[in-house]
């Protein structure tokens, strides 16, 4: 299980490369993550920056090293990557890459539920989802290909992830898709029944009893 870390925040880690690069102060770093488009690779709170900030110099992975000031904007303190966070950035990137952890995107959630929709309703859906998705795919292979040009791949990899992450959805759609238009998916006459009846089946009656009043195995 991963380890409690001081600084949990992935906005921290994102933090923490930036000022790999350079020293800088928070705007220019606010400003870098942006432009590099940090925010579409994990979830930031912008609201909570400048509290990531704070806690990064309180335990020592940051550092100031000099105040700045123009005549047109106040004064900033500019911080570098201190040894120790430079350790806590290695360490905390061999965790991301190494250990598997689960995620529950909207998606999911969305399919677990698929049920209280009528199947025809939910093909129809799921189509409007695969047209959406192919056109992203174009866009973001094209987008990558353009990036390629200029960028090293090693730092497009997460990009390289997304694409083929989306592909793989894509793919079990259209299977999903297969079933449902053929008629050959498993349940599909009980699932169209329940909502052209109103009638529960009597076997999902019984497996959710069943599965309802099973034992508590988590503790």
């Amino acid at each position: 299980m991963p380890k409690r870390r001081k600084v949990g925040n992935l906005l921290a880690l994102a933090v923490l490369s930036a000022l790999v690069q350079r020293p800088m102060h928070p705007y220019e770093i606010a400003t870098a993550l942006r432009a590099w488009g940090k925010d579409q690779d994990m979830e930031f709170k912008w609201g909570s920056f400048y509290t990531v900030i704070r806690n990064l110099d309180k335990h020592r992975m940051i550092e100031a090293v000099e105040s700045v000031r123009d005549s047109r904007r106040p004064e900033r303190t500019v911080y570098r990557i201190t040894e120790v966070g430079r350790a806590e950035l290695v360490d905390w990137a061999r965790e991301l890459v190494a250990t598997p952890m689960p995620e529950q995107p909207r998606f999911r959630a969305g399919l677990s539920v698929l049920a209280v929709l009528h199947p025809d309703e939910a093909t129809d859906l799921l189509r409007q989802r695969l047209a959406l998705l192919e056109d992203a795919l174009r866009l973001d292979r094209e987008t990558l290909d353009a990036y390629l040009r200029d960028i090293p791949r090693l730092f497009l990899v997460e990009a390289e992830y997304d694409l083929a992450m989306r592909a793989a959805e894509a793919t079990w759609l259209r299977a999903l898709l297969a079933e449902l238009t053929s008629g050959s998916y498993p349940g599909l006459d009980m699932w169209r029944a329940f909502h052209e009846t109103g009638e529960i089946p009597a076997e999902l009656i019984e497996l959710a009893e069943r599965t309802s009043s099973a034992p508590d195995t988590t503790d």
